[in-house]
């Protein structure tokens, strides 16, 4: 397979060959969808900034034993990673009630979990993406029971390194939601991106309810100053890690 080939284009992001079949280019689009691509915008910079933000994240997370994709970034906007069998399966983590949970629930908006709640969604657009239970997802043959025991106990220890380090940059990490691959090893690692577009981060300077959105519930829900905002999250995190 020839180098600069487009092998897919996603939501978010384009992946291209390189000159090592093992590696890939990740190109961080400035494209927005919500509500499962009924809702398309693009959000001006949006690729450099989450292309930035993820790598710190994965540096963080590999310096932290955590195995991911992230090799670098030759470009703003252009992360190398390592090719991987992605699982269809979105991990979603919360440590505040909000978004679909509070559809799907009688919890408000705000609440403070008990303990982190750990999520699996089927990652099938035709299907618009169904909460699963364990069960399910393993009737589905969409992991093994042991990838599923060791993706519950990653998302935890990621959670725990994710919120110090938003916390720190004064953001309160409300839920995230991450992808899993396989190696040609057949390991497991972390993969896609952690950015705002997968972050629910809430300014803790701010009181009301929109103005302390700085993720893509600013773009879902019309609130305006998305660049803003993504931007601020950007520069928070770069002051904390420097």
């Amino acid at each position: 397979m020839s180098s600069n080939q487009k092998i897919y284009e996603g939501k978010a992001k384009i992946l291209y060959t390189t000159d090592n079949p093992e590696i890939l280019l990740t190109y961080f689009k400035d494209d927005a969808t919500a509500f499962n691509a009924q809702k398309k915008g693009i959000i001006t910079g949006k690729g450099k900034i989450n292309c930035t933000i993820s790598s710190h994240i994965f540096k963080l997370l590999e310096a932290n034993d955590i195995s991911t994709h992230f090799i670098d970034c030759p470009a703003s906007d252009k992360m190398r990673v390592r090719r991987v069998k992605i699982l269809p399966i979105e991990v979603i983590v919360r440590n505040i009630a909000a978004g679909s949970l509070c559809r799907q629930t009688l919890l408000k908006e705000g609440t403070i979990l008990k303990f982190p709640l750990v999520e699996y969604c089927y990652k099938n657009d035709s299907l618009q993406d169904p909460l699963l239970t364990s069960d399910r997802l393993l009737l589905l043959e969409l992991a093994t029971r042991e990838q599923l025991e060791q993706i519950q106990t990653l998302a935890l220890k990621i959670n725990d390194i994710l919120r110090n380090l938003f916390n720190q940059c004064q953001i309160t990490l409300v839920d995230f939601k991450i992808e899993f691959g396989l190696d040609n090893h057949e390991n497991l690692i972390l993969a896609d991106e952690i950015s705002p577009d997968s972050c629910r981060l809430w300014d803790q300077s701010q009181t009301d309810p929109n103005q302390r959105v700085m993720d893509k519930d600013r773009f879902r829900k019309d609130l305006g100053k998305v660049e803003t905002a993504y931007q601020q999250v950007l520069e928070r995190i770069l002051a904390d890690q420097g």
